[in-house]
């Protein structure tokens, strides 16, 4: 009967028997997040009282080499643990410092990387919608929140991370928010120049297909690949536009470069059928880049959800709102590689699964060593994908798409909405993690 409240405690943790170490620091944690305010005060007389730390509370009680306590050392302890409640000098936790458990973690991560890969497939779906004269404004203001949040959380979240620097007691948010805010200083001034100035200029390559007549190609892509109007047939039907090659190569005086190159693009190589062996190199080095690139993002969230699950979300979404026009541009590239549209989901969903393994890596590495190392590699990747290859897509479809000042300004206003909303996303969780509970 006496055992029976001690009992509650060890089942709370999941373990009728005994309670690991670990267990009991979380337990501590708990207790002291708990404590009133009043506590705090001068008026306090055990202000001055030295707080014991669990390695020197376990030597004071002659445990100091165990890995577990029993019910009988959980109830000698009992008197210890009650008094950090009452000791200012034990520092007070807030409930997202509190670690996760590992039901949490896996449970939200898998979550979390499922919903990312799903936007993966919402990519194929929009591949129709990409001759909307519309279309290029939506992305547009994706590619600007991608942006926003992959530096955002690199430079908030990631990096100080790897740093071992809290938001709380180091108060670097100032000073992260000062980097985004040389950064998009620089942006306004650079663009509102180029406005006035009407110095607007392409910027190299597009992964982004600009809309153009129905006679001209959307894109051309760095690897000399291009991408003609993708018709909802296509994605449908899995059929291609009827043309003729035989025709219109027997008469070339007949036909149009144009129409000779959408034949050679689109139709010939559906007429040779769904072999493997005619689809593109490019289709190829797309899939296994895409491979690497999801294994670090899972990485990257297991990692993240190993160390809270607010840090984890932040990543997730980070992740997710880059993935979005990233497997956009994908799909119309290995569908124009030779690909049907089969075998473009079953590669995709292939590359996706490596983003499983990453979480499932980066959650035993999490919590079996210091995950900074993971925080710090992942905080350059986000800063690389978000400067040096989505903003100068962005800029790209803004060249593309402008007619005159008043269509500058549009796409201007646009990416400064998608920027900032995804800094403030960020900011937000960093800001207010230690007053959100998720349960």
């Amino acid at each position: 009967m006496e055992n029976r409240f001690m009992k509650r405690v060890l089942h709370f943790y999941d373990d009728n028997n005994s309670l690991p170490t670990e267990n009991l620091e979380n337990f501590l944690h708990l207790i002291t997040s708990r404590r009133e305010a009043s506590i705090e005060s001068d008026a306090n007389p055990l202000r001055n009282v030295e707080c014991f730390s669990l390695s020197e509370l376990l030597l004071w009680y002659g445990l100091g080499n165990a890995s577990a306590l029993s019910l009988d050392d959980l109830e000698l302890m009992c008197p210890a643990i009650i008094t950090q409640i009452l000791l200012p000098t034990c520092p007070k936790t807030s409930p997202s410092d509190l670690k996760p458990s590992d039901q949490r973690v896996w449970g939200y991560g898998f979550l979390a990387v499922t919903v990312i890969n799903l936007a993966a497939l919402l990519g194929l779906l929009l591949v129709p919608f990409t001759k909307k004269t519309y279309f290029p404004k939506i992305l547009t203001y994706f590619i600007g929140l991608a942006i926003g949040t992959l530096f955002s959380n690199a430079v908030l979240q990631l990096i100080p991370e790897a740093l071992g620097l809290d938001p709380k007691d180091d108060n670097y948010v100032l000073n992260a928010v000062g980097i985004f805010g040389g950064f998009y200083v620089l942006f306004f001034t650079e663009r509102v120049l180029k406005m006035a100035l009407k110095a607007d200029t392409e910027l190299g390559h597009s992964h982004y297909p600009p809309m153009q007549s129905p006679d001209v190609p959307i894109a051309t892509f760095s690897n000399d690949i291009v991408i003609n109007n993708i018709s909802s047939d296509i994605i449908t039907n899995n059929t291609p536009t009827q043309i003729n090659c035989n025709e219109k190569f027997n008469s070339p005086s007949e036909s149009s470069t144009s129409e000779q190159n959408a034949c050679v693009l689109w139709a010939c190589h559906w007429l040779r059928g769904d072999r493997t062996a005619n689809i593109k190199t490019v289709a190829w080095m797309i899939s296994l880049s895409d491979a690497l690139h999801n294994f670090i993002d899972g990485l990257a969230i297991g990692a993240s959800f190993t160390l809270s699950l607010l840090t984890g979300f932040s990543t997730s979404i980070a992740i997710f709102c880059e993935e979005f026009p990233h497997e956009l541009g994908d799909f119309v590239i290995l569908l124009n590689s030779g690909m049907s549209v089969a075998q473009a989901v079953c590669f995709n969903m292939l590359s996706a699964m490596c983003c499983y393994l990453g979480l499932a890596l980066g959650i035993v590495l999490g919590r079996s060593f210091a995950p900074n190392v993971i925080f710090a590699i992942a905080g350059g990747m986000f800063l690389y994908i978000s400067l040096a290859d989505m903003f100068p897509e962005m800029n790209n479809i803004m060249a593309a798409h402008t007619r005159g000042y008043r269509g500058r300004l549009v796409f201007f206003l646009i990416q400064n909405a998608g920027l900032l909303t995804g800094f403030a996303i960020i900011l937000l969780i960093t800001m207010f993690a230690g007053d959100i509970s998720l349960g």
